[in-house]
Parts: C-alpha cells; structure tokens; sequence
C-alpha cells in the first residue's frame, strides 16, 4: 500500500471514503485491486480501511463503532445515532455487540426503512434528548434503552437497563424516557424492563441469570449482590433467593489478564479458590447453583432452569426460606457499608 492511501486512512482515523482515496490519487482501479489482493477493507459502501486495522480491531467494540463512524462518512439527511450505534457509543451492555447494526432516528422521516446497511426510524425525539459522544451526536442513555427495548424485546432491553445504572444514571431517568412514549408499540415491554431494572447486575450474565431465576418461580425476591460473612471475610453472592444464592461464572473470569480477562492467577488456583468460596459461603447456611453463558440459550436453559428448581429443592428441604436473625442483620449492615461505599 502507497504512502498516499496510508496517510488517508490516517486523517480519517483509520477509515477513508472512496472519494477522499481518489483524491490522494488511488484510482478505481486500483482501490478494487488492493481490496481484492486484501490490503483494503470495505468498512460499509464506499468507506474503507485497512486490513491490518480492522484485524487489529475487537468485534465487540472497535469494529462495530468503525462501522458507525463510517456511517457517519456517508450519511447526508440529518439524523442521530439510535438503538444498537447509542449503546455501543454509550458503553451500554448489548446481548450480542458483535452483531449490532448502526441504527439512526430522524425526525425528517415517518416510518422506517433500511438502505445500504442502515436503519433510519422515524422517530420523535427532544434536542434535550441529544447528546454528542466522540463527536456524534447520539441519543442519551435512557432514550436508548427504551429503544432497544422496543426493537429487540424484552431481554436485551433488561440487559442495556442494568447496565445504565451501573452507569450512575437512576431508574427515574428511565421512567421518564419510557413516559415520554406511552403508547407507543411494545411500550409494555419496556415498563416491564425499567420495573425490573436493578442496579446491582454487574454484567449482562448476572443480569440472565436474575431474568432465568424469575422464570423458574422459586417465589420470594431475587436479592443482586448478597454480603455472606464467612470465616475467611465477607463473600458477595450475584443473587439470592430465599436461602439458595446463584453465581453466574463468565468467561473474563477465567481468562487470563493478557488475553483480556479478569485472571490474575493460575487457571487451577482460581478453580480451587472458586471451589472453596463456594464450600465457605454454603457452610453458612446456604444452597448454591453456579450459571455460566450457555445455561441462557435453547435446550440449555430447559436444563437449566430445572437443574436450579432441584437444587434449590434441596436447600429448602435442608434450610428452609428464611434468613436467620443473624444473616439479616449481617446482610443489612453489609449492603449499608456497600452502598456508603458506592
């Protein structure tokens, strides 16, 4: 690849439009021959990168967002990044980002429609509604879990949800986004969303597994994060129901810091000390069922969600439902010092 065509790609970022190309001298003929010899990528219609960069870039984030950015390049209607594009620029949680689409709402247009890759939606929206993120103008958080709950239902409007008060933002912020389009289709789903919303779901799992322990109705509240005193300190469980606690086992957690997870130690340190959390926390008194991804999908959610119905069977059987006094007064005092903490 010429210098010429590199420093194009370096203006914009790492992505380039088939006009700014022409202009640094690449003609059409030579712009097909590099994508077909696989130094260039088509990012979108017209707006290209390199390979090496877009290998470079994660298809959880990085590729999705240069997808948005190259929207951007080619868009010429007034509009603002929605749906799906909000989340990814926001940093909110999506059930499958590798998948997202760039989605943008226009007030100009009734309806909706796609073209070249893009989703333009009709849709009202206020200025106070608009926020700029990386030099786009995007739609705010809470106006974005709305929307993804509209389009994609119920979960993945659950999932950017929690992730929005893990943000700092209030679920009042979500009432008010939701009120705002009473009426409007699927707006049942998104007032289930924001009265399930919790704050405590640290993760999209943790927020599956709330959502797969409601539907196996064990009865009682779900409880996120739950302190056990144990002999070796205090253990927050992911969720709790009655006397059973469920913990949710991601990946990042058993991948190592230099691949991208969370792992600081060996693999076979870190099985052995889950193990023994986990004999500590249940040697106070409680039950457990450990969920990982693949428990949330098909066939492997009917398991499952009857695996956990057993299990907690079993600790009812053995502890009942009710805390002690003392687990009470422990868990009570604990979430305070957490939440002064927060």
């Amino acid at each position: 690849m010429d210098s010429r065509t590199k420093g194009a790609l370096a203006a914009g970022q790492g992505l380039a439009t088939a006009a700014r190309l022409r202009a640094a001298g690449l003609s059409d003929e030579r712009l097909a021959a590099l994508c077909r010899a696989g130094e260039l990528v088509a990012v979108r219609r017209g707006v290209y990168t390199s390979t090496e960069l877009w290998d470079s870039w994660d298809e959880y984030v990085a590729q999705p967002l240069a997808r948005i950015r190259a929207a951007e390049l080619t868009l010429t209607s007034p509009h603002v990044f929605s749906h799906d594009s909000a989340a990814i620029l926001h940093g909110l949680p999506l059930l499958r980002p590798d998948r997202a689409e760039v989605h943008v709402s226009r007030l100009d247009l009734r309806g909706r429609r796609s073209r070249y890759g893009i989703h333009h939606h009709g849709a009202r929206f206020r200025a106070d509604q608009v926020e700029v993120v990386q030099g786009l103008e995007v739609l705010d958080p809470a106006r974005t879990v709305v929307d993804l709950a509209r389009e994609h239902g119920y979960r993945a409007g659950l999932v950017a949800a929690d992730g929005m008060l893990q943000l700092g933002l209030t679920r009042r912020d979500l009432w008010v986004a939701a009120e705002a389009m009473a009426g409007w289709p699927y707006s049942l789903t998104v007032n289930a969303v924001v009265a399930d919303s919790d704050e405590g779901a640290e993760s999209p799992g943790e927020t599956l597994a709330r959502e797969l322990v409601l539907e196996c109705g064990l009865g009682g509240t779900v409880e996120t994060q739950f302190p056990v005193r144990t002999g070796a300190g205090i253990a927050w469980a992911d969720l709790r129901v009655g006397r059973h606690l469920v913990e949710f086992d991601g990946r990042a957690k058993f991948r190592s810091t230099v691949d991208g997870g969370l792992r600081e130690v060996d693999l076979e340190q870190l099985v052995w000390d889950e193990r023994r959390r986990q004999h500590e926390m249940c040697a106070e008194g409680f039950g457990m069922t450990r969920l990982v991804y693949a428990d949330y999908w098909g066939d492997r959610r009917e398991r499952a969600i009857e695996r956990l119905q057993q299990e907690n069977a079993v600790t009812v059987a053995r502890f009942g439902t009710a805390l002690t006094p003392q687990q009470a007064e422990v868990a009570a005092r604990l979430r305070g010092r957490r939440a002064k903490a927060g």
